[in-house]
């Protein structure tokens, strides 16, 4: 009889995946053709979007424009990106599909960053404000203002508050555990149902309102956590250099299939790098814009570019150093053998620094995969506010929560992540639906950036700039950084 793992790991994965890859690159190359390959063409435009100021550039951040800045914007979606999916997500790739599965994990964040660029900008145009001055949007505003169909926005928030609330939690819950016994060489059921209920306690503590300190601490201890790690793994790459010619050599020619790589298949290349550079990256999965969506900028393209370099940041850099650490570390692994997750990661990293390697990927990873939780948790939290205002299903959902994040600890590792990619490819599907008709405004939005560009002038939109767009709320001219932006070029346009 079939067990629910070889169900969700075979049957429903094996039908999903056989399509959602096709599907992600074909709607990458639709948006890349539209956009004339923005994704590639504006790459310096994002760099100064990312750094830009609210209100255009040279504004200081004033509480008169509400939301934050880009920059502030970029940081949220990278922290909740760069984490288990990084360490022990490569590590699962390569396990099973070899040094290829690194190549196509950079062709979908290349492909998929016009899609990013898409989702963002829709955004940011059907994004609402609160009477606090905050911002909220994202897939299931823009389902409804845009697309006119709240029943698909419903779908929609259903299964991202299911994605990230229970089913990523349950990932990161998983790959702490498995780190957390590599360093102190545990492996007991016992053991797991310990650490997974600390954490299922502490994440209750601060889901239900208190110990705030916690999560801001944690905020501020992530980035630093992100950059030593980045760190650490720049420095094993350069003591390695001489030898890092040859791993891209076998990364591209075991993707391509030049190069035989024993035990692992082209096709299981493929297949592991594209489940894992969307679980990484998560272009297209309509993830990204709730974070889009509350940043203060004066033109909706400007968050479209900077959640695109956000693509590249998580995959093309954090990855391929977490990738290069393994396949510098580990030349005689057997690949497509057994599923292995961070125990991998901190197998190689060891072998290059010393036994501290292991404890050091353990601890980035526990802070890293523990504000995840958070992170999941609150974005996930914001789509069942979409959907209900009722206190007593939010607290259900909270309670369900936590219980997902200890069943992480005791769960499969095959297991937890055939689920993540059940639910990515879910919401893969359920976002096309609606960025695909609604495209051809992303492109309006940006032929508009581009002809303001032109004229040397930073970019403002108004919605008066558009009028056929409708259900546009911020862009209206009441919006202060829209009508500080063109008080300031309308004061320089009178100086000259």
């Amino acid at each position: 009889m079939e067990t629910f793992e070889s169900f969700v790991t075979g049957t429903i994965n094996d039908n999903l995946w056989t399509v959602v890859p096709w599907v992600l690159i074909a709607a990458g190359i639709y948006f890349g053709v539209r956009t004339l390959v923005v994704q590639v063409r504006m790459l310096p435009d994002m760099f100064k979007a990312v750094v830009e100021k609210p209100g255009g550039a040279g504004k200081d951040h004033d509480a008169d424009y509400g939301g934050i800045s880009a920059f502030q914007a970029f940081t949220i979606s990278a922290a909740s990106r760069v984490g288990t999916g990084n360490v022990a997500g490569v590590a699962v790739a390569i396990s099973l599909g070899g040094p290829g599965a690194v190549f196509w994990m950079w062709m979908i964040a290349i492909i998929g960053g016009a899609t990013s660029f898409i989702e963002s900008t829709l955004a940011q145009l059907w994004k609402t404000r609160d009477k606090d001055g905050n911002y909220h949007g994202g897939p299931a505003y823009y389902m409804t203002r845009g697309l006119n169909a709240r029943w698909l926005a419903v779908i929609f928030a259903v299964f991202i508050s299911i994605t990230y609330g229970f089913v990523y939690n349950a990932i990161q819950t998983n790959s702490i555990v498995e780190s957390v016994g590599g360093s102190l060489e545990q492996d007991s059921l016992g053991f797991k149902m310990i650490v997974g209920g600390v954490l299922a306690l502490l994440t209750a503590s601060i889901i239900f309102g208190g110990v705030r300190r916690i999560a801001n601490a944690t905020q501020l201890i992530v980035p630093f956590m992100a950059v030593a790690y980045i760190v650490v793994a720049i420095i094993v790459v350069a003591l390695r250099i001489e030898e890092v010619p040859g791993v891209i050599a076998d990364i591209v020619g075991h993707a391509l299939g030049f190069k035989e790589i024993a035990g692992a298949a082209v096709g299981a290349a493929f297949m592991n790098g594209m489940r894992r550079g969307l679980f990484s990256n998560e272009a297209g999965m309509g993830s990204a814009p709730n974070a889009a969506a509350t940043a203060t900028v004066s033109h909706p393209v400007k968050q479209g570019l900077v959640q695109t370099l956000g693509v590249y940041f998580d995959t093309l850099v954090v990855c391929s150093i977490t990738a290069f650490i393994i396949l510098l570390g580990s030349q005689d692994m057997n690949y497509g053998e057994e599923v292995q997750g961070a125990s991998l990661t901190q197998a190689a990293l060891a072998s290059e620094v010393g036994a501290w390697g292991t404890h050091f990927v353990t601890f980035i990873l526990f802070f890293l995969a523990f504000s995840s939780i958070l992170g999941n948790y609150y974005l996930a939290q914001a789509n069942i506010e979409y959907l209900t205002k009722s206190g007593v299903w939010l607290n259900v959902f909270r309670v369900a929560v936590i219980a997902f994040v200890f069943f992480g600890a005791v769960g499969s590792l095959p297991l937890v992540w055939a689920l993540g990619d059940t639910f990515a490819a879910t919401m893969v599907f359920i976002n096309l639906i609606a960025i695909v008709p609604l495209g051809g405004v992303a492109i309006k939005l940006l032929k508009n950036y581009n002809e303001q560009r032109r004229k040397g002038v930073d970019p403002v939109f108004h919605r008066d700039m558009l009028p056929e767009l409708k259900n546009v709320e911020v862009w209206d001219g009441s919006d202060p950084v829209t009508r500080r932006s063109i008080e300031d070029r309308q004061t320089l346009e009178d100086r000259s």
